[in-house]
């Protein structure tokens, strides 16, 4: 029998629950569907997609085993997923048959469930030419945490040049993810300003008039922004802001791109830090920098002006170009390096960070002193903090953070901390012609795809041009039956338009329906997108993509000028 167990990124041990107080513990939705057990339907719904011989839902992926999922399940849902003699065909003493019956969601359906986050924002052009290397991006989310602890934030620079785009992936809750998207722009925008203008918006603030916009943002409709803590935001900000002028005397102009967002990054995590430690008279604003500040969030953001491209990394997000090749073909081009024990150079630093005796405790099983899986992260002041300020701050703060086991915990072998650091990792990339776009993207979509295929789905989507390969079916007995099935499967993709407006949403599709003969499977994209709450997290993370193309004709010309 299969059981997946579901990627965590901290590996805090996870107290297993009776089948009663696992259905109380089910939100709204699901619990509804709780009297057609009685009906024998959630097993018609859900049965088959807990087969362990659909190979493909939880065990096929090679990538999969790189990840995250290295947490034995919970006897719970060990019971859940078990197939066979399920305690659904028992309810009130009846048995019926265990012949699963298929239910599949409508295309309809599954595009409602697809194209529900998707957001596009195509650059303006100035007097019929567009003066941006960028013509614009699409976005989409994917949920399987309930909230999304995934976060993206797309924004232009008013007050310099070029945009800012990146995605953050939470964990230990959504909080984190979501102050660094509200804020670490601002923190980047205002490291790259100059002198004059640091002074100017100060001095508007000063007196009271209005301030210069600093960004202008592209959002979803999802993609809220705290207005509680705004003042609280501003106020740490402007701090900032202040700082800057004052080690600034406005002899030098050069702004370092690089520098400028490692300073960023750095300074909101400390602020963030900051925050938590001073609390905040509001009960309600002091609970929330302390959830900011105990949970955590990778990010990946890509600095883009002109030809000049930054990708600065925290985590195990990534970054990827995708290039043409003058066949036409495509090939990936990583920007960013994932901040795990995947990485020796990252191996390698912690161990010096710390005293030799320390050498066998700071990473265990892959992980941060046994528990969290990236190396570099906001908040997560528990592998930051000392052990004496995390207990004052615990014992001062209110009830619901001092009743939190997770917050109490201290990580095992805890002695030189800070064993977690915010810094980024900083890539520069020239664009060339050949560039023809970014996909900045969480884990969620790397653990289950390939950076080539990643890169080969989007460059055809977006050229409509499609390489045809020879298929290949693995280690499986194909009847020419089946392979004429998929060769007319093939024809008939090409011939057909894209049902997908967005390049994210695509290449989510991909993501949770590809089969192993790498084409969209309906039948196992119905499966996944059914799956409810409780289950879907077991199966894969939260996916959250950015899809940036670029504009050639304005790159080449930014080469010929050169």
């Amino acid at each position: 029998m299969c059981v997946c167990p579901g990627p965590r990124r901290i590996g805090i041990p996870v107290r297993s629950s009776s089948l009663p107080l696992f259905a109380d513990a089910m939100p709204a939705p699901t619990q509804l569907f709780f009297p057609l057990i009685r009906n024998c339907e959630l097993s018609r719904i859900y049965g088959t997609a807990c087969y362990c011989h659909h190979r493909h839902l939880c065990c096929s992926s090679p990538y999969l085993a790189q990840s995250r999922l290295r947490c034995t399940p919970p006897p719970a849902y060990a019971t859940f997923c078990r197939p066979k003699e399920g305690w659904w065909q028992h309810t009130q003493g009846r048995r019926y048959a265990s012949t699963p019956q298929k239910f599949y969601l409508t295309p309809p359906q599954v595009n409602s469930i697809l194209k529900a986050n998707e957001y596009s924002f195509k650059v303006p052009e100035f007097d019929g030419k567009n003066v941006s290397s960028v013509l614009g991006f699409d976005s989409n989310q994917l949920p399987a945490n309930a909230p999304i602890e995934d976060r993206r934030s797309a924004a232009t620079c008013l007050q310099t040049r070029g945009m800012l785009l990146g995605v953050f992936d939470g964990h230990a809750g959504c909080a984190c993810s979501q102050a660094v998207s509200e804020r670490l722009f601002y923190y980047i925008a205002v490291s790259l300003l100059p002198h004059e203008t640091l002074l100017e918006i100060e001095n508007a603030v000063e007196s009271g008039r209005a301030l210069l916009p600093i960004l202008q943002w592209h959002k979803h409709p999802n993609d809220y922004f705290s207005k509680e803590a705004s003042k609280l935001y501003f106020n740490s900000l402007r701090t900032y802001w202040q700082e800057l002028i004052d080690l600034n005397t406005g002899e030098s102009t050069d702004i370092d791109v690089k520098e400028a967002l490692i300073n960023a990054f750095k300074r909101l995590d400390n602020d963030i830090s900051l925050e938590a430690q001073v609390g905040d008279p509001n009960s309600f604003l002091n609970y929330l920098v302390l959830r900011v500040a105990f949970s955590g969030a990778t990010a990946c953001v890509a600095h883009v002006d002109g030809v000049d491209l930054h990708v600065a990394n925290t985590g195990d997000s990534r970054a990827m170009l995708g290039v043409q090749e003058e066949d036409g073909s495509w090939s990936a081009v990583t920007l960013s390096n994932d901040h795990n024990a995947q990485n020796e150079r990252e191996l390698e630093r912690l161990k010096l960070e710390h005293p030799k005796n320390e050498a066998k405790s700071v990473v265990k099983q892959d992980r941060l002193l046994g528990l969290l899986m990236p190396f570099r992260a906001f908040g997560d002041v528990k592998f930051k903090w000392s052990i004496d300020l995390q207990k004052r701050v615990i014992e001062s703060g209110p009830d619901q953070l001092n009743d939190n086991e997770y917050t109490k915990f201290i990580p095992p072998n805890y002695y030189t901390p800070p064993y977690l650091t915010a810094e980024p990792e900083v890539t520069y990339h020239r664009l060339r012609p050949q560039d023809k776009f970014l996909v900045l993207a969480t884990d969620g979509l790397w653990e289950t795809m390939h950076r080539q295929d990643v890169v080969r789905i989007v460059g055809e989507y977006l050229t409509g041009m499609h390489h045809q390969q020879p298929i290949a079916v693995g280690g499986y007995k194909v009847t020419l039956g089946q392979m004429h099935g998929l060769l007319t499967e093939r024809r008939a993709k090409m011939s057909s338009v894209f049902e997908d407006q967005n390049a994210a949403t695509h290449l989510i599709r991909h993501a949770v329906g590809n089969n192993e003969f790498g084409t969209v499977d309906h039948e196992r994209l119905s499966k996944m997108l059914s799956l409810p709450e409780e289950l879907a997290r077991m199966y894969r993370d939260d996916i959250t993509i950015i899809v940036v193309q670029f504009n050639s004709h304005v790159v080449g010309a930014y080469q010929n000028q050169d």
